[in-house]
């Protein structure tokens, strides 16, 4: 332990250790407008004490800052919050959503607004049965978009979360209940990998366990390709007037878009999730499948490997590396 000769020989302004080591040498003062207490910051200083002289014992000060500095940084990188990030991908996306949505309010067709409201009662069972026959193809895209917010959950939680969960997802996919791609959108250009990891305790929670239930992923894939099979089976005079829909309706032409968006960003997201559960070299084949509008995706979602904490752990370890 140091005596108090040696506390005050560390911290004394008039015998500083230089002069106790060089007597003869001549020190300057401090220059003048520089004021040393101002850019200094109180600390513990640990003292050793090195007996390489009997009359001028050297005490050596140890700042515990560049420790614990260095142990900040340290986990900063661990968690990826130490990486720059690339707002490249993120601002690119973000102009496609602005001119997306600059086209669905001002140029998407939108000659039978009438019509339009008609069609949306029949869909939401608001109006009884007066006749009218509805175009099964209208029918089976309508009742196919109610799917496509379940299956992007599924794609998104766990594996889909932001990095330290900065941005949540579930804002977006409750709102992707009613704005389909053009509410996910915005998470996308807000999203940074990798994913939080996955604890025990998350894999035992009851929305987890829905979430990755091959049931509920069976339950997807044939609800799917019941509707695509009923629209397929609809003749070809309901094909065209439904494509004649698509050029009037304003309806029905931003849910057809929105049926394209959301399959076309899927195939990434079904390759995100399956690079986290590290299936990708076992179940590679899947990601040509998944380019299949709807049902490629759900397949998928049925066909993955199970989620486990060390998957996910080992996928943050990768993208930090």
């Amino acid at each position: 332990m140091p005596s108090m000769a040696s506390l005050l020989a560390c911290h004394s302004p008039v015998m500083s250790p230089a002069k106790a080591l060089f007597p003869k040498a001549s020190f300057r003062g401090t220059p003048k407008g520089l004021n040393l207490k101002s850019h200094l910051k109180p600390s513990i200083f640990p003292l050793r004490t090195l007996t390489s002289d009997r009359n001028f014992p050297l005490h050596v000060c140890y700042s515990t800052f560049n420790k614990q500095n260095s142990e900040s940084l340290e986990s900063e990188k661990i968690n990826g919050s130490g990486k720059e990030r690339d707002w490249t991908t993120s601002i690119l996306i973000f102009g496609f959503w602005a001119g997306l949505m600059y086209y669905v309010f001002m140029l998407a067709p939108n000659q039978t607004p009438s019509q339009d409201m008609y069609f949306l009662q029949k869909l939401c069972f608001l109006k009884g049965n007066d006749g009218f026959r509805m175009n099964e193809v209208l029918v089976s895209l309508w009742y196919i978009m109610a799917f496509w917010p379940l299956v992007y959950t599924m794609l998104l939680i766990p594996s889909g979360r932001s990095s330290n969960s900065k941005t949540p997802v579930w804002p977006f996919l409750m709102l992707s209940c009613f704005g389909g791609a053009y509410a996910l959108i915005p998470y996308f250009v807000l999203w940074k990998p990798p994913p939080p990891t996955v604890k025990e305790s998350d894999l035992e929670s009851w929305p987890l366990k829905f979430l990755e239930s091959k049931i509920t992923a069976a339950v997807v894939l044939a609800a799917g390709l019941a509707l695509i099979t009923y629209a397929g089976l609809a003749g070809g005079d309901m094909w065209k007037e439904f494509f004649q829909y698509f050029r009037e309706s304003k309806l029905i032409h931003i849910t057809s878009l929105d049926f394209s968006l959301l399959s076309a960003f899927s195939t990434f997201w079904v390759y995100n999730d399956m690079t986290a559960r590290k299936g990708y070299e076992k179940g590679s084949w899947l990601l040509p499948l998944s380019l299949l509008p709807y049902l490629g995706p759900a397949l998928y979602l049925l066909l993955r490997p199970p989620l486990s904490t060390s998957s996910i752990a080992s996928s943050v370890k990768d993208e930090n590396d």
